[in-house]
């Protein structure tokens, strides 16, 4: 990483933007061409992002850049509403492998058919998915630029962004590093215990892992922005701005939840799964043995999100 200069540091500014009980996280990069990290839900860029800038002085009509960690609905959702906010002259930047769910809304609903709906048991899943994805998808679209990681994408004057492959949560995660100063921006890459159901989801859990340590070891961030208020073990949450020892911290215990998570996956499929009539079915003994109690199959079912991820890897190489 390129030494910090303090003294240009480019002001990087945390944006809420109401849903429901909980609120959606944007970043606002206040750069010579002004970028914005994920982009929340349809309603997110006038209900939240243009109130915002308008309080920093900055007008929603000048962001240049769309950066987007990763392709589910409440990052995504907010993309198209906000590219035509900038008279469609906003590049859109997604990883090639999450951007089927930046054009299609069946896109989302084939990912529910063939993960974590195989174990919900609601026969109407799937039109529910489909409705959400209307209601909170602004718009489906075709990104400006797919990235792969190791791109470096240039924010006017000397200000820079390196894009980071960072797979597990999704085949896309990219993490966005401000070079220089080493902000970090990674999306929902790093959950540590999980936001609101309180259990971390991955669809990759070898790769999440390597990609817990490729931040741990090799970006170390200075500042690391998460897309939700992640919970530590005793439940209480981090915020979405981490310093370095707390960006150091959440790395460390992400890192130590997934080997308790994969142990105990691993003896759970080592000992053949049975269907009960435990709301945890087929994977009660990993949620007994890890004393999760919470209701699985609150959207967007963490726990059977990742199950399925090691349950698939498990049959691959047992």
């Amino acid at each position: 990483m390129a030494s910090e200069d303090m003294a240009s540091e480019v002001k990087i500014h945390p944006i809420v933007s109401p849903w429901g009980r909980f609120g959606l996280y944007t970043f606002f990069i206040d750069a010579p061409e002004p970028a914005i990290v994920d982009t929340g839900i349809a309603s997110s860029p006038a209900e939240g992002m243009a109130p915002a800038l308008e309080a920093l002085g900055r007008r929603i009509e000048d962001i240049r850049w769309i950066l987007l960690t990763h392709g589910h609905i409440d990052h995504i959702g907010g993309a198209h509403a906000l590219w035509e906010a900038t008279g469609r002259k906003a590049k859109v930047v997604i990883h090639e492998d999450d951007a089927p769910l930046l054009r299609s809304r069946q896109a989302h609903v084939d990912d529910y058919l063939h993960a974590r709906g195989t174990y919900l048991g609601d026969p109407e899943g799937a039109a529910k998915v489909a409705a959400a994805t209307h209601a909170v998808i602004s718009g489906e679209m075709e990104p400006t630029i797919l990235v792969r990681g190791g791109e470096t994408l240039s924010l006017g004057g000397d200000v820079t962004v390196s894009v980071h492959s960072i797979p597990g949560h999704t085949p896309g995660s990219v993490a966005y590093v401000v070079d220089g100063q080493n902000d970090v921006f990674v999306g929902d890459a790093v959950q540590v215990h999980g936001a609101a159901n309180g259990f971390p989801g991955y669809s990759d859990p070898e790769a999440y892992r390597t990609s817990l340590r490729y931040l741990r070891e090799q970006i170390r961030p200075r500042h690391l922005y998460l897309g939700h208020p992640y919970r530590r073990a005793d439940g209480v949450a981090y915020g979405v701005e981490l310093d370095r020892d707390q960006a150091a911290e959440a790395l460390r215990e992400s890192t130590d939840i997934e080997s308790s998570v994969h142990h105990a996956a691993h003896r759970c499929l080592c000992q053949g799964l049975g269907e009960t009539d435990s709301v945890y079915s087929p994977f009660a003994s990993v949620a007994d043995e890890l004393g999760y109690d919470a209701d699985p199959t609150l959207e967007p079912s963490p726990f059977f999100t990742t199950l399925h991820g090691y349950r698939t890897q498990f049959t691959q190489k047992p």
